[in-house]
């Protein structure tokens, strides 16, 4: 398993790109805590701090589709950097300006979420051009990208709470966006990047949407990020009952672990067959894992659990990123992937809101009741949509690669080094 990783990231440019699109949304994934975390030193309430994240949530879920947008017809280094920096500057407003004047906090959070700049989908667009256009290796690729999200976004929080013990809340902010930046600008001046071309697209106001089958993927999206977002709040309440903050930091690592090692599992293995239907089976296993954590047994077992709980995640992920790329219409590719994050994202903010008037009402177990309501609600997405989703072809960027033709970048060699 561990060959397999180590054989795509000996590949020219591929290290690269993976660490630069992690460092470059390393912002992002610690933008909700971070903000939190400095309007609470600031003296805000917890109101406060709640709504200014989920506006940078609401922006960021916003501006991800129209800046992939922008970067199929305009190409990476004239839409990511640009973002990236105005983005960053958001942040820095907000970090200087501070929470004194709602007005000019909520104004500098949707600035630094409306910028985020889709570095997620952009790397998902690279990944067949430097890889050659072979469709087992990009595969691979997807579920190496899934996995080290999940660790990024363990990782992520950490680094927050280092920062902020090194320096102070708004030191992590800016520090945080820093490094983002720099991230950003390691992907954007790299060979793929620069020369990567979206394929000729056909002129349509819906763009990526105007696909029955990505509808479908992102309508099943919805709900599986809205059982995260549900999972961290009920975590939260169980924490509260078994122990505090420690427990629900195990309880979260573990959902990371899990997703880790389910990821690396999945990504080892070359898999036959329809993706699609793959998808429904892990999908489903997905939400029968959600199910035990309504028992809110001890912590010991609560951890084991939200391992398991976590295990589909990753596969479940790189799985639906075959599925956008069979689906997205000709010269979306980005759009599309952005798409995916801001259905997941919003997904997670409904669930986030969702689970905590479910366990005042009826307890912790109420809350993890969410995710499981939610998880199987992504399953009969999925299994209502079986013929829309049925009609989608082979890997389109993989395909166009091989083929020679655009979406991938012209000309970039991909020189593979022998497997250990």
């Amino acid at each position: 398993m561990a060959a397999g990783y180590a054989e795509l990231l000996r590949t020219r440019h591929a290290a690269r790109l993976l660490v630069g699109t992690l460092v470059g949304r390393l912002p992002n994934a610690t933008g909700p805590i971070a903000i939190v975390l400095f309007t609470r030193a600031e003296g805000g309430s917890y109101s406060l701090a709640g709504a200014l994240a989920a506006a940078y949530g609401l922006a960021n879920a916003v501006g991800q589709p129209l800046l992939g947008r922008a970067v199929d017809l305009f190409g990476q280094p004239r839409v990511q950097l640009p973002a990236a920096l105005v983005s960053a500057l958001g942040m820095v407003w907000l970090a200087l300006a501070g929470t004194g004047s709602a007005v000019a906090a909520y104004a500098a959070v949707v600035v630094a979420g409306l910028f985020t700049p889709p570095l997620e989908g952009g790397l998902r667009a690279l990944w067949p051009g430097v890889l050659g256009g072979r469709e087992e290796k990009v595969h691979a690729a997807y579920a190496m990208d899934a996995v080290a999200q999940e660790v990024m976004f363990t990782v992520g929080p950490l680094l927050v709470t280092l920062f902020v013990a090194m320096w102070s809340p708004a030191g992590a902010l800016l520090a945080l966006n820093a490094i983002g930046v720099l991230g950003a600008l390691s992907v954007v001046v790299s060979e793929p990047s620069r020369k990567w071309r979206s394929a000729p697209r056909e002129a349509h106001w819906l763009g990526a949407l105007r696909s029955r089958g990505l509808l479908a993927l992102l309508g099943a999206f919805f709900f599986v990020g809205m059982a995260l977002g549900s999972i961290t709040v009920a975590g939260v309440a169980y924490a509260d009952e078994h122990g505090g903050q420690v427990v629900y930091g195990w309880l979260m690592a573990a959902l990371g672990l899990g997703a880790l090692i389910g990821g690396v599992f999945y990504g080892a293995r070359q898999w036959v067959g329809a993706p699609e239907r793959r998808l429904r089976l892990l999908v489903a296993l997905l939400a029968v894992c959600y199910l035990p954590l309504m028992l809110v047994p001890g912590a010991v077992a609560m951890t084991g659990l939200s391992a398991l709980a976590g295990v589909f995640l990753a596969p479940a992920l790189a799985c639906a990123f075959i599925v956008v790329d069979r689906h997205a219409p000709v010269g979306t590719v980005t759009e599309a992937f952005s798409w995916l994050v801001t259905f997941f994202g919003v997904g997670a903010a409904i669930g986030t809101a969702a689970a905590g008037p479910a366990v005042e009402l009826g307890g912790t177990a109420a809350g993890f009741g969410v995710a499981s309501v939610a998880g199987g609600l992504a399953l009969l997405v999925l299994m209502v949509t079986q013929r829309v989703m049925a009609t989608g072809g082979r890997s389109r960027a993989v395909a166009r690669s091989s083929d020679g033709v655009s979406e991938v970048a012209p000309d970039v060699p991909s020189e593979v080094g022998s497997a250990s």
